[in-house]
Protein backbone atom coordinates (compact mmCIF):
# COMPACT_ATOMS: atom_id res chain seq x y z
CA UNK A 1 0.00 0.00 0.00
CA UNK A 2 1.47 3.51 -0.66
CA UNK A 3 0.33 6.83 0.82
CA UNK A 4 0.31 10.06 0.15
CA UNK A 5 3.78 11.53 -1.24
CA UNK A 6 3.69 13.89 1.71
CA UNK A 7 3.36 11.02 4.10
CA UNK A 8 5.71 8.53 2.54
CA UNK A 9 8.45 11.34 2.59
CA UNK A 10 8.02 12.13 6.03
CA UNK A 11 8.10 8.73 6.74
CA UNK A 12 11.57 9.11 5.50
CA UNK A 13 12.03 11.32 7.95
CA UNK A 14 10.82 9.59 11.02
CA UNK A 15 8.28 12.56 12.05
CA UNK A 16 4.54 11.49 11.29
CA UNK A 17 2.06 9.08 11.32
CA UNK A 18 0.75 7.58 8.69
CA UNK A 19 -0.71 10.49 6.20
CA UNK A 20 -0.14 13.52 8.25
CA UNK A 21 2.39 15.73 7.55
CA UNK A 22 6.12 16.40 9.26
CA UNK A 23 5.08 17.48 12.89
CA UNK A 24 8.84 17.59 13.64
CA UNK A 25 7.83 16.74 17.14
CA UNK A 26 9.90 14.66 19.70
CA UNK A 27 8.72 12.37 22.45
CA UNK A 28 5.13 11.03 23.10
CA UNK A 29 4.89 12.59 27.12
CA UNK A 30 2.55 10.85 29.42
CA UNK A 31 1.39 7.43 28.87
CA UNK A 32 -2.68 6.97 28.86
CA UNK A 33 -3.73 3.35 29.40
CA UNK A 34 -7.10 3.57 28.04
CA UNK A 35 -5.37 5.07 24.52
CA UNK A 36 -3.07 2.12 24.31
CA UNK A 37 -6.50 -0.38 24.99
CA UNK A 38 -8.10 1.35 22.04
CA UNK A 39 -5.18 0.27 19.94
CA UNK A 40 -4.26 -3.32 20.83
CA UNK A 41 -8.12 -4.11 20.48
CA UNK A 42 -8.23 -2.66 17.11
CA UNK A 43 -5.26 -4.73 16.19
CA UNK A 44 -6.79 -7.86 17.96
CA UNK A 45 -9.89 -7.49 15.66
CA UNK A 46 -8.10 -7.55 12.56
CA UNK A 47 -5.67 -10.40 13.68
CA UNK A 48 -9.04 -12.69 13.81
CA UNK A 49 -9.66 -14.05 10.27
CA UNK A 50 -11.31 -12.14 8.20
CA UNK A 51 -14.59 -13.87 6.58
CA UNK A 52 -15.91 -13.81 3.38
CA UNK A 53 -19.47 -12.53 3.28
CA UNK A 54 -22.73 -15.06 1.47
CA UNK A 55 -25.47 -13.10 0.25
CA UNK A 56 -26.94 -12.94 3.54
CA UNK A 57 -24.46 -10.18 4.37
CA UNK A 58 -23.70 -8.72 1.59
CA UNK A 59 -27.47 -7.31 1.43
CA UNK A 60 -28.41 -3.86 2.26
CA UNK A 61 -28.95 -1.77 3.99
CA UNK A 62 -26.15 -1.32 6.35
CA UNK A 63 -26.15 -2.20 10.23
CA UNK A 64 -27.61 1.02 11.50
CA UNK A 65 -25.41 3.29 13.69
CA UNK A 66 -26.66 3.88 17.09
CA UNK A 67 -28.39 7.29 17.48
CA UNK A 68 -27.80 8.19 14.23
CA UNK A 69 -29.54 11.04 12.73
CA UNK A 70 -29.79 12.43 8.81
CA UNK A 71 -28.48 16.47 7.71
CA UNK A 72 -26.03 18.43 8.11
CA UNK A 73 -22.52 18.99 6.52
CA UNK A 74 -19.55 17.64 7.74
CA UNK A 75 -15.59 19.69 7.83
CA UNK A 76 -12.66 17.58 6.66
CA UNK A 77 -9.50 19.27 7.62
CA UNK A 78 -7.04 17.54 5.28
CA UNK A 79 -3.36 18.03 4.93
CA UNK A 80 -3.09 16.37 1.45
CA UNK A 81 -5.07 16.94 -1.81
CA UNK A 82 -6.01 13.89 -4.10
CA UNK A 83 -3.97 13.66 -6.68
CA UNK A 84 -5.98 10.92 -8.46
CA UNK A 85 -9.71 10.21 -8.52
CA UNK A 86 -9.90 7.72 -11.38
CA UNK A 87 -10.40 3.87 -9.34
CA UNK A 88 -7.84 2.54 -11.48
CA UNK A 89 -5.27 5.02 -10.55
CA UNK A 90 -5.66 5.24 -7.06
CA UNK A 91 -2.83 3.31 -4.55
CA UNK A 92 -2.41 5.78 -2.07
CA UNK A 93 -4.31 5.63 1.40
CA UNK A 94 -6.02 8.99 1.77
CA UNK A 95 -7.31 8.65 -2.12
CA UNK A 96 -8.64 5.02 -1.07
CA UNK A 97 -10.45 6.36 1.51
CA UNK A 98 -12.42 9.13 -0.22
CA UNK A 99 -12.96 6.30 -2.58
CA UNK A 100 -15.32 4.77 0.08
CA UNK A 101 -17.76 7.74 -0.37
CA UNK A 102 -17.45 7.86 -4.00
CA UNK A 103 -16.91 4.37 -5.40
CA UNK A 104 -17.91 0.71 -5.34
CA UNK A 105 -16.34 -2.50 -6.79
CA UNK A 106 -17.41 -5.78 -6.71
CA UNK A 107 -16.33 -6.09 -3.22
CA UNK A 108 -15.88 -4.07 0.11
CA UNK A 109 -15.20 -4.17 3.48
CA UNK A 110 -18.08 -4.74 6.06
CA UNK A 111 -17.10 -3.59 10.21
CA UNK A 112 -20.02 -4.49 12.05
CA UNK A 113 -20.87 -2.76 15.41
CA UNK A 114 -18.87 -5.83 17.66
CA UNK A 115 -16.07 -4.78 15.56
CA UNK A 116 -15.77 -8.00 13.27
CA UNK A 117 -14.82 -7.69 9.69
CA UNK A 118 -16.84 -9.12 6.81
CA UNK A 119 -16.01 -9.19 3.36
CA UNK A 120 -19.17 -8.46 1.17
CA UNK A 121 -20.41 -8.16 -1.95
CA UNK A 122 -21.05 -4.61 -2.65
CA UNK A 123 -21.83 -4.59 -6.33
CA UNK A 124 -21.98 -8.05 -6.16
CA UNK A 125 -24.35 -10.56 -4.37
CA UNK A 126 -21.82 -11.99 -2.14
CA UNK A 127 -18.23 -11.85 -1.57
CA UNK A 128 -17.73 -14.54 -4.92
CA UNK A 129 -17.70 -17.86 -5.82
CA UNK A 130 -15.06 -20.43 -6.68
CA UNK A 131 -15.92 -23.57 -7.14
CA UNK A 132 -12.10 -24.83 -7.89
CA UNK A 133 -10.03 -23.85 -4.79
CA UNK A 134 -9.52 -19.92 -6.41
CA UNK A 135 -8.75 -20.51 -10.27
CA UNK A 136 -11.98 -19.34 -11.19
CA UNK A 137 -14.37 -16.68 -9.16
CA UNK A 138 -17.78 -16.10 -10.27
CA UNK A 139 -19.62 -12.98 -9.47
CA UNK A 140 -23.75 -11.68 -9.93
CA UNK A 141 -24.29 -7.76 -10.04
CA UNK A 142 -27.20 -6.99 -7.44
CA UNK A 143 -30.51 -5.31 -9.19
CA UNK A 144 -30.70 -1.59 -8.41
CA UNK A 145 -27.40 -0.58 -9.08
CA UNK A 146 -26.95 3.03 -10.83
CA UNK A 147 -24.29 5.25 -11.64
CA UNK A 148 -24.93 9.11 -10.12
CA UNK A 149 -26.72 9.71 -13.83
CA UNK A 150 -29.28 6.82 -13.16
CA UNK A 151 -27.80 4.55 -15.64
CA UNK A 152 -27.51 0.57 -14.48
CA UNK A 153 -23.72 -0.61 -13.96
CA UNK A 154 -23.97 -3.89 -15.80
CA UNK A 155 -20.88 -6.25 -16.15
CA UNK A 156 -19.76 -4.10 -19.52
CA UNK A 157 -19.02 -2.34 -16.65
CA UNK A 158 -16.66 -4.36 -15.31
CA UNK A 159 -14.87 -6.19 -17.66
CA UNK A 160 -14.23 -1.98 -18.85
CA UNK A 161 -12.93 -1.38 -15.68
CA UNK A 162 -10.67 -4.17 -15.71
CA UNK A 163 -9.44 -4.24 -19.29
CA UNK A 164 -8.66 -0.31 -18.99
CA UNK A 165 -5.86 -1.04 -16.60
CA UNK A 166 -3.47 -2.89 -19.44
CA UNK A 167 -3.71 0.44 -20.96
CA UNK A 168 -0.15 2.78 -20.93
CA UNK A 169 -1.96 5.92 -19.47
CA UNK A 170 -2.93 3.71 -15.87
CA UNK A 171 0.67 3.97 -14.22
CA UNK A 172 -0.02 4.86 -10.45
CA UNK A 173 -2.45 1.75 -9.02
CA UNK A 174 -2.14 -1.53 -7.87
CA UNK A 175 -1.24 -4.24 -10.50
CA UNK A 176 -2.14 -7.37 -8.66
CA UNK A 177 -5.19 -8.19 -10.96
CA UNK A 178 -3.55 -7.50 -14.31
CA UNK A 179 -0.66 -10.18 -12.90
CA UNK A 180 -2.90 -12.29 -12.24
CA UNK A 181 -4.59 -12.48 -15.54
CA UNK A 182 -1.57 -12.42 -17.47
CA UNK A 183 0.08 -14.70 -15.30
CA UNK A 184 2.75 -12.86 -14.68
CA UNK A 185 5.48 -11.24 -11.41
CA UNK A 186 6.45 -8.34 -13.18
CA UNK A 187 5.85 -5.48 -15.03
CA UNK A 188 4.88 -7.63 -18.71
CA UNK A 189 1.16 -7.68 -17.92
CA UNK A 190 0.47 -4.63 -20.23
CA UNK A 191 1.25 -6.84 -23.34
CA UNK A 192 -1.98 -9.03 -22.42
CA UNK A 193 -4.38 -6.18 -23.78
CA UNK A 194 -1.12 -3.31 -24.59
CA UNK A 195 -3.91 -0.69 -25.84
CA UNK A 196 -7.04 -1.55 -23.25
CA UNK A 197 -10.15 -1.97 -24.35
CA UNK A 198 -9.82 1.55 -26.55
CA UNK A 199 -9.09 0.21 -29.84
CA UNK A 200 -11.96 -2.48 -30.33
CA UNK A 201 -9.82 -5.92 -28.69
CA UNK A 202 -11.09 -7.40 -25.44
CA UNK A 203 -9.40 -9.73 -23.05
CA UNK A 204 -10.28 -13.67 -24.15
CA UNK A 205 -13.31 -15.48 -22.62
CA UNK A 206 -10.80 -18.06 -21.38
CA UNK A 207 -9.57 -15.28 -19.29
CA UNK A 208 -12.70 -12.59 -18.34
CA UNK A 209 -16.19 -13.96 -19.16
CA UNK A 210 -19.48 -11.66 -18.91
CA UNK A 211 -21.85 -13.80 -20.52
CA UNK A 212 -24.94 -11.67 -19.66
CA UNK A 213 -25.62 -8.32 -18.14
CA UNK A 214 -25.23 -9.98 -14.43
CA UNK A 215 -22.07 -12.10 -14.80
CA UNK A 216 -18.44 -11.80 -14.67
CA UNK A 217 -16.36 -14.70 -14.62
CA UNK A 218 -12.33 -14.73 -13.84
CA UNK A 219 -10.33 -17.38 -14.96
CA UNK A 220 -7.27 -17.28 -13.28
CA UNK A 221 -4.40 -19.22 -14.41
CA UNK A 222 -3.08 -20.28 -11.33
CA UNK A 223 -5.72 -19.84 -7.59
CA UNK A 224 -6.07 -17.08 -5.93
CA UNK A 225 -7.84 -17.58 -2.64
CA UNK A 226 -6.95 -14.20 -1.93
CA UNK A 227 -9.33 -12.57 -5.05
CA UNK A 228 -12.40 -11.51 -2.45
CA UNK A 229 -9.99 -9.29 -0.81
CA UNK A 230 -8.50 -7.92 -4.18
CA UNK A 231 -11.61 -6.94 -5.57
CA UNK A 232 -12.17 -4.54 -2.37
CA UNK A 233 -9.17 -2.31 -3.03
CA UNK A 234 -10.20 1.32 -4.25
CA UNK A 235 -7.78 0.64 -7.03
CA UNK A 236 -10.60 -1.42 -8.44
CA UNK A 237 -13.28 -0.23 -8.31
CA UNK A 238 -16.10 -0.03 -11.03
CA UNK A 239 -15.71 2.84 -13.99
CA UNK A 240 -18.57 4.10 -15.99
CA UNK A 241 -18.12 2.31 -19.68
CA UNK A 242 -19.75 4.75 -21.42
CA UNK A 243 -18.02 8.14 -20.10
CA UNK A 244 -14.55 7.02 -19.80
CA UNK A 245 -12.52 9.86 -21.00
CA UNK A 246 -9.21 8.23 -20.31
CA UNK A 247 -7.02 10.42 -18.92
CA UNK A 248 -9.41 13.22 -17.85
CA UNK A 249 -11.42 10.90 -15.92
CA UNK A 250 -8.61 11.00 -13.12
CA UNK A 251 -10.36 14.66 -12.28
CA UNK A 252 -13.93 13.97 -13.07
CA UNK A 253 -14.86 10.38 -12.31
CA UNK A 254 -18.58 9.27 -12.42
CA UNK A 255 -19.43 8.59 -8.58
CA UNK A 256 -20.91 5.25 -8.10
CA UNK A 257 -21.21 5.31 -4.06
CA UNK A 258 -23.57 7.16 -1.60
CA UNK A 259 -21.92 11.03 -2.97
CA UNK A 260 -20.67 12.56 -5.52
CA UNK A 261 -18.19 15.29 -6.16
CA UNK A 262 -19.85 18.94 -6.60
CA UNK A 263 -16.78 21.06 -6.99
CA UNK A 264 -12.74 20.04 -6.61
CA UNK A 265 -10.03 22.28 -6.96
CA UNK A 266 -6.71 20.76 -6.51
CA UNK A 267 -4.78 21.55 -3.02
CA UNK A 268 -8.18 23.61 -1.89
CA UNK A 269 -11.01 22.34 -1.35
CA UNK A 270 -13.46 19.41 -2.49
CA UNK A 271 -17.30 19.38 -1.93
CA UNK A 272 -19.37 15.88 -1.38
CA UNK A 273 -23.11 16.02 -1.65
CA UNK A 274 -25.86 13.32 -1.90
CA UNK A 275 -25.75 11.11 -4.78
CA UNK A 276 -29.48 10.29 -5.55
CA UNK A 277 -29.17 7.65 -7.62
CA UNK A 278 -27.21 5.49 -4.56
CA UNK A 279 -29.45 3.30 -2.95
CA UNK A 280 -29.02 2.03 0.20
CA UNK A 281 -30.96 -1.45 0.07
CA UNK A 282 -28.04 -2.07 -2.64
CA UNK A 283 -25.37 -1.61 -0.17
CA UNK A 284 -24.64 -3.43 2.86
CA UNK A 285 -21.87 -1.62 4.20
CA UNK A 286 -21.79 2.41 3.67
CA UNK A 287 -24.59 4.98 4.92
CA UNK A 288 -25.79 8.57 3.78
CA UNK A 289 -26.03 10.32 6.75
CA UNK A 290 -24.58 13.59 6.22
CA UNK A 291 -25.59 15.38 3.45
CA UNK A 292 -22.25 16.59 2.32
CA UNK A 293 -18.59 17.35 3.37
CA UNK A 294 -16.73 20.27 2.30
CA UNK A 295 -12.70 19.05 2.74
CA UNK A 296 -9.97 21.29 3.02
CA UNK A 297 -6.59 20.56 1.99
CA UNK A 298 -3.06 21.98 3.25
CA UNK A 299 -4.11 21.78 6.88
CA UNK A 300 -1.10 20.54 8.67
CA UNK A 301 -1.70 17.96 11.69
CA UNK A 302 -1.03 20.51 13.94
CA UNK A 303 -3.58 22.96 12.47
CA UNK A 304 -6.22 20.48 12.88
CA UNK A 305 -5.60 19.14 16.02
CA UNK A 306 -5.49 22.44 17.66
CA UNK A 307 -9.14 23.09 15.67
CA UNK A 308 -10.39 19.92 17.44
CA UNK A 309 -8.92 20.17 20.10
CA UNK A 310 -10.64 23.53 20.82
CA UNK A 311 -13.97 22.35 19.83
CA UNK A 312 -15.13 26.10 19.00
CA UNK A 313 -17.78 26.60 16.37
CA UNK A 314 -17.26 24.65 12.92
CA UNK A 315 -14.51 22.84 14.78
CA UNK A 316 -17.36 20.90 16.52
CA UNK A 317 -18.38 19.17 13.00
CA UNK A 318 -15.18 18.92 12.17
CA UNK A 319 -12.79 16.05 12.25
CA UNK A 320 -9.93 14.75 9.70
CA UNK A 321 -10.28 11.97 7.55
CA UNK A 322 -6.29 11.00 7.42
CA UNK A 323 -4.56 13.31 9.74
CA UNK A 324 -3.97 12.55 12.93
CA UNK A 325 -3.33 13.84 16.57
CA UNK A 326 0.49 15.69 16.28
CA UNK A 327 3.30 14.56 18.50
CA UNK A 328 3.62 17.90 20.30
CA UNK A 329 0.22 17.96 21.35
CA UNK A 330 -0.48 14.31 21.95
CA UNK A 331 0.22 14.45 25.82
CA UNK A 332 -2.52 17.26 26.46
CA UNK A 333 -4.87 15.48 24.00
CA UNK A 334 -4.29 11.98 26.16
CA UNK A 335 -4.24 14.17 29.40
CA UNK A 336 -7.61 15.48 29.05
CA UNK A 337 -10.54 13.77 29.44
CA UNK A 338 -12.47 15.83 27.62
CA UNK A 339 -10.64 15.92 24.55
CA UNK A 340 -9.51 12.19 24.83
CA UNK A 341 -12.93 10.92 24.68
CA UNK A 342 -13.42 12.69 21.34
CA UNK A 343 -10.81 10.21 20.00
CA UNK A 344 -9.76 7.16 18.17
CA UNK A 345 -6.69 4.92 18.00
CA UNK A 346 -5.71 2.43 15.91
CA UNK A 347 -2.86 0.37 14.37
CA UNK A 348 -1.65 0.93 10.46
CA UNK A 349 -0.76 -1.50 8.26
CA UNK A 350 2.81 0.32 7.40
CA UNK A 351 6.02 -1.23 8.68
CA UNK A 352 8.94 1.48 8.61
CA UNK A 353 12.32 -0.02 7.21
CA UNK A 354 15.95 1.34 6.92
CA UNK A 355 16.56 0.36 3.54
CA UNK A 356 20.46 -1.52 2.68
CA UNK A 357 21.28 -0.89 -1.22
CA UNK A 358 22.26 -4.61 -2.07
CA UNK A 359 23.56 -3.75 -5.11
CA UNK A 360 25.94 -1.73 -3.34
CA UNK A 361 26.84 -3.60 -0.08
CA UNK A 362 26.89 -7.01 -0.92
CA UNK A 363 28.58 -8.66 2.26
CA UNK A 364 25.51 -9.88 4.55
CA UNK A 365 28.11 -9.18 7.31
CA UNK A 366 28.09 -5.47 6.70
CA UNK A 367 24.18 -5.64 6.52
CA UNK A 368 24.09 -7.59 9.66
CA UNK A 369 26.29 -5.06 11.02
CA UNK A 370 24.46 -2.54 9.97
CA UNK A 371 20.99 -3.77 11.47
CA UNK A 372 22.19 -4.32 14.85
CA UNK A 373 24.15 -0.90 14.94
CA UNK A 374 20.83 1.31 13.95
CA UNK A 375 18.67 2.71 16.67
CA UNK A 376 15.43 2.15 15.93
CA UNK A 377 14.38 4.04 18.96
CA UNK A 378 15.13 7.72 17.47
CA UNK A 379 12.18 6.27 14.93
CA UNK A 380 10.02 5.57 17.49
CA UNK A 381 10.23 8.67 19.39
CA UNK A 382 9.73 10.84 16.10
CA UNK A 383 6.79 9.22 15.71
CA UNK A 384 5.11 10.27 18.82
CA UNK A 385 6.46 7.14 20.49
CA UNK A 386 3.84 4.84 22.49
CA UNK A 387 0.94 6.63 20.73
CA UNK A 388 2.52 6.94 17.34
CA UNK A 389 4.72 3.34 17.16
CA UNK A 390 5.30 0.52 18.12
CA UNK A 391 9.10 -1.14 17.80
CA UNK A 392 9.15 -3.97 15.14
CA UNK A 393 10.95 -7.24 15.28
CA UNK A 394 10.04 -7.66 11.74
CA UNK A 395 8.42 -6.64 8.49
CA UNK A 396 5.17 -7.96 8.49
CA UNK A 397 2.61 -5.48 11.14
CA UNK A 398 0.59 -6.54 13.60
CA UNK A 399 -2.25 -5.69 11.59
CA UNK A 400 -1.78 -8.91 9.52
CA UNK A 401 -3.94 -12.04 9.78
CA UNK A 402 -2.38 -14.91 12.09
CA UNK A 403 0.44 -12.30 12.91
CA UNK A 404 3.22 -13.94 15.39
CA UNK A 405 4.92 -11.33 17.64
CA UNK A 406 8.83 -12.28 17.26
CA UNK A 407 12.19 -10.38 17.84
CA UNK A 408 14.95 -12.30 15.83
CA UNK A 409 17.33 -9.73 15.84
CA UNK A 410 16.68 -8.00 19.06
CA UNK A 411 15.58 -4.50 18.04
CA UNK A 412 12.15 -4.84 19.78
CA UNK A 413 14.75 -5.62 22.95
CA UNK A 414 17.16 -3.23 22.30
CA UNK A 415 16.13 -0.42 20.27
CA UNK A 416 19.22 1.50 20.92
CA UNK A 417 20.89 -0.33 19.04
CA UNK A 418 24.18 -2.86 20.12
CA UNK A 419 27.37 -0.75 18.22
CA UNK A 420 29.70 -3.08 19.94
CA UNK A 421 28.13 -6.39 18.80
CA UNK A 422 28.36 -4.17 14.88
CA UNK A 423 31.82 -3.48 15.26
CA UNK A 424 32.84 -6.81 16.47
CA UNK A 425 31.09 -8.45 13.12
CA UNK A 426 32.67 -5.57 10.95
CA UNK A 427 36.31 -6.42 12.52
CA UNK A 428 35.97 -10.18 11.92
CA UNK A 429 35.07 -9.77 8.33
CA UNK A 430 37.63 -7.28 7.91
CA UNK A 431 35.40 -4.53 6.90
CA UNK A 432 35.96 -1.47 9.35
CA UNK A 433 35.40 1.89 7.80
CA UNK A 434 33.25 0.30 5.15
CA UNK A 435 31.90 3.63 3.79
CA UNK A 436 28.36 4.24 4.23
CA UNK A 437 26.69 7.07 1.91
CA UNK A 438 22.80 7.37 4.30
CA UNK A 439 20.49 9.30 2.37
CA UNK A 440 17.80 11.36 4.33
CA UNK A 441 15.51 13.97 3.66
CA UNK A 442 16.10 17.55 4.55
CA UNK A 443 13.20 18.35 6.95
CA UNK A 444 14.11 19.46 10.33
CA UNK A 445 13.26 15.98 11.81
CA UNK A 446 15.28 14.43 8.90
CA UNK A 447 17.97 16.26 10.18
CA UNK A 448 17.72 15.02 13.87
CA UNK A 449 16.83 11.61 12.72
CA UNK A 450 19.80 10.95 10.35
CA UNK A 451 22.41 12.56 13.18
CA UNK A 452 20.98 9.67 15.77
CA UNK A 453 21.62 7.02 13.07
CA UNK A 454 24.52 8.49 11.29
CA UNK A 455 26.22 9.09 14.88
CA UNK A 456 25.47 5.03 16.08
CA UNK A 457 27.13 3.76 12.63
CA UNK A 458 30.67 5.48 13.23
CA UNK A 459 30.55 4.20 16.70
CA UNK A 460 30.19 1.04 14.83
CA UNK A 461 33.37 1.50 13.67
CA UNK A 462 31.20 2.38 9.49
CA UNK A 463 32.60 5.86 7.76
CA UNK A 464 29.37 7.54 7.54
CA UNK A 465 28.68 10.21 4.72
CA UNK A 466 25.09 11.97 5.02
CA UNK A 467 23.73 13.07 1.48
CA UNK A 468 20.62 15.77 2.12
CA UNK A 469 18.11 14.99 -0.69
CA UNK A 470 14.87 16.83 -1.32
CA UNK A 471 11.36 16.17 0.67
CA UNK A 472 9.26 16.58 -2.93
CA UNK A 473 11.47 14.25 -4.77
CA UNK A 474 13.02 12.00 -2.20
CA UNK A 475 10.88 8.60 -2.94
CA UNK A 476 11.97 9.63 -6.51
CA UNK A 477 15.69 9.54 -5.97
CA UNK A 478 15.57 6.61 -3.86
CA UNK A 479 13.59 4.64 -6.04
CA UNK A 480 15.94 4.89 -9.00
CA UNK A 481 17.96 1.42 -9.22
CA UNK A 482 20.94 2.76 -10.08
CA UNK A 483 20.72 5.23 -6.84
CA UNK A 484 24.30 6.03 -5.43
CA UNK A 485 23.07 5.50 -1.82
CA UNK A 486 23.68 2.87 0.48
CA UNK A 487 20.85 3.20 3.43
CA UNK A 488 17.84 4.95 3.36
CA UNK A 489 14.76 4.98 4.83
CA UNK A 490 10.78 3.95 3.62
CA UNK A 491 7.78 2.36 4.67
CA UNK A 492 5.44 -0.34 3.58
CA UNK A 493 1.62 -1.33 4.21
CA UNK A 494 -0.33 -4.71 3.09
CA UNK A 495 -3.13 -3.52 0.83
CA UNK A 496 -5.15 -6.49 2.46
CA UNK A 497 -4.57 -8.37 5.60
CA UNK A 498 -2.49 -10.71 4.43
CA UNK A 499 1.11 -11.06 3.99
CA UNK A 500 1.01 -11.99 0.29
CA UNK A 501 0.83 -7.94 -0.36
CA UNK A 502 3.93 -7.20 1.88
CA UNK A 503 6.62 -9.74 0.54
CA UNK A 504 5.56 -10.21 -3.28
CA UNK A 505 5.88 -6.46 -3.84
CA UNK A 506 8.78 -5.50 -1.40
CA UNK A 507 11.13 -8.66 -1.76
CA UNK A 508 10.31 -10.40 -5.06
CA UNK A 509 13.33 -9.93 -6.91
CA UNK A 510 11.83 -10.09 -10.10
CA UNK A 511 10.09 -6.70 -9.56
CA UNK A 512 13.23 -4.95 -9.44
CA UNK A 513 12.41 -1.34 -11.40
CA UNK A 514 12.57 1.54 -11.03
CA UNK A 515 10.00 3.15 -8.42
CA UNK A 516 9.25 -0.50 -7.82
CA UNK A 517 8.77 -1.10 -3.87
CA UNK A 518 11.93 -3.58 -3.67
CA UNK A 519 13.83 -0.63 -2.88
CA UNK A 520 16.98 -2.68 -1.28
CA UNK A 521 16.58 -4.50 -4.83
CA UNK A 522 16.71 -8.07 -3.13
CA UNK A 523 17.04 -10.63 -5.88
CA UNK A 524 17.14 -13.87 -3.29
CA UNK A 525 16.85 -17.45 -5.04
CA UNK A 526 15.01 -18.73 -1.72
CA UNK A 527 12.96 -15.83 -1.22
CA UNK A 528 11.80 -16.03 -5.29
CA UNK A 529 10.96 -19.51 -4.97
CA UNK A 530 9.03 -19.65 -1.71
CA UNK A 531 6.99 -16.20 -2.77
CA UNK A 532 5.41 -18.92 -5.70
CA UNK A 533 5.51 -21.94 -3.09
CA UNK A 534 3.10 -20.08 -0.98
CA UNK A 535 1.27 -18.36 -3.02
CA UNK A 536 -0.01 -21.76 -4.10
CA UNK A 537 -1.32 -22.62 -0.96
CA UNK A 538 -5.10 -22.11 -0.84
CA UNK A 539 -5.71 -22.31 3.27
CA UNK A 540 -5.23 -19.09 4.71
CA UNK A 541 -3.75 -20.41 8.15
CA UNK A 542 -1.15 -22.07 6.42
CA UNK A 543 -0.49 -19.56 4.36
CA UNK A 544 0.17 -16.73 6.68
CA UNK A 545 2.50 -19.71 8.79
CA UNK A 546 4.67 -19.93 5.43
CA UNK A 547 4.52 -16.55 5.08
CA UNK A 548 6.06 -15.60 8.69
CA UNK A 549 8.85 -18.21 8.50
CA UNK A 550 9.58 -16.64 5.28
CA UNK A 551 9.70 -13.51 7.05
CA UNK A 552 12.10 -14.77 9.97
CA UNK A 553 14.79 -15.86 7.06
CA UNK A 554 14.51 -12.41 5.15
CA UNK A 555 15.20 -10.57 8.42
CA UNK A 556 17.68 -12.74 9.84
CA UNK A 557 19.63 -14.08 6.53
CA UNK A 558 19.00 -11.81 3.81
CA UNK A 559 18.66 -8.57 6.09
CA UNK A 560 17.89 -6.29 2.99
CA UNK A 561 16.80 -3.96 5.85
CA UNK A 562 16.26 -3.62 9.29
CA UNK A 563 12.58 -2.50 10.22
CA UNK A 564 12.13 0.28 12.76
CA UNK A 565 8.51 0.48 14.06
CA UNK A 566 4.72 -0.93 13.49
CA UNK A 567 2.69 2.54 12.57
CA UNK A 568 0.06 3.73 14.84
CA UNK A 569 -1.95 6.48 15.00
CA UNK A 570 -4.74 8.78 17.37
CA UNK A 571 -7.41 10.72 15.54
CA UNK A 572 -9.88 13.50 17.25
CA UNK A 573 -12.74 14.53 16.36
CA UNK A 574 -15.22 17.77 16.93
CA UNK A 575 -17.85 17.12 19.85
CA UNK A 576 -20.91 17.22 17.18
CA UNK A 577 -20.00 14.40 15.07
CA UNK A 578 -20.87 11.22 15.74
CA UNK A 579 -20.79 7.33 14.26
CA UNK A 580 -17.06 8.17 14.83
CA UNK A 581 -15.08 4.40 14.51
CA UNK A 582 -11.45 3.59 13.71
CA UNK A 583 -10.66 1.42 10.55
CA UNK A 584 -7.91 -1.15 10.73
CA UNK A 585 -8.66 -1.86 6.70
CA UNK A 586 -8.75 1.64 5.17
CA UNK A 587 -6.26 2.37 8.46
CA UNK A 588 -8.26 5.27 9.92
CA UNK A 589 -11.54 7.08 10.88
CA UNK A 590 -14.30 4.59 9.23
CA UNK A 591 -15.94 7.28 6.67
CA UNK A 592 -19.12 5.07 6.22
CA UNK A 593 -20.77 5.66 9.72
CA UNK A 594 -20.35 9.51 10.10
CA UNK A 595 -22.97 11.35 11.24
CA UNK A 596 -23.63 14.88 12.48
CA UNK A 597 -25.60 15.18 16.29
CA UNK A 598 -28.38 17.51 16.75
Amino acid sequence: MRRTRAAMVAVAAGALVLTACSSGGGGGGTENKDAKDKQSKSAQDLQAQITFGDAAASTGPAEEVPGATPGGTLNALELNSYTHLDPGQIYVSNEGQLATLIHRGLTTYKLDSKGKYTVVGDLATDSGQSPDGGKTWKFQLKDGIKWEDGAPITSKDIRWSVERLFAPFVTNGPAYLQQWLADTAGSDYRKLLPDGPYKGKHLPDTLLETPDDKTIIFHFPTAQPDAPYLFAMPGYSVVDSAKDTKEKYDKAPVAAGPYKIKSFVSGKSMTLVKNTNWDPKTDAARHQYVDGYNITFNITEEDSTKRLMSDAGDNQSSLSFSNAVDTDNTPKVVGTPSIYKRTVAGYQPFVGQINFNMLKIKDVKVRKALALAIPTKSVWQALGATYGAEYAGGFLSPSLAGYKKADPLGKVAHPEGDQVAAKKLLTEAGKLNTKITYAYINTPAGQEYSVAIAAALKKAGFDVQRKELPSDTYYDLVGKVDNPYDIYASAWGADWPSTLTVIPPVFDGRTIADQASNYSHVNDPKINSEIDRIKTITDPVKAADEWFKLNTYIVTEVVPAVPTVYYKQLQIFGSKVGGVVYNNVTAGVDLTKLYLKK
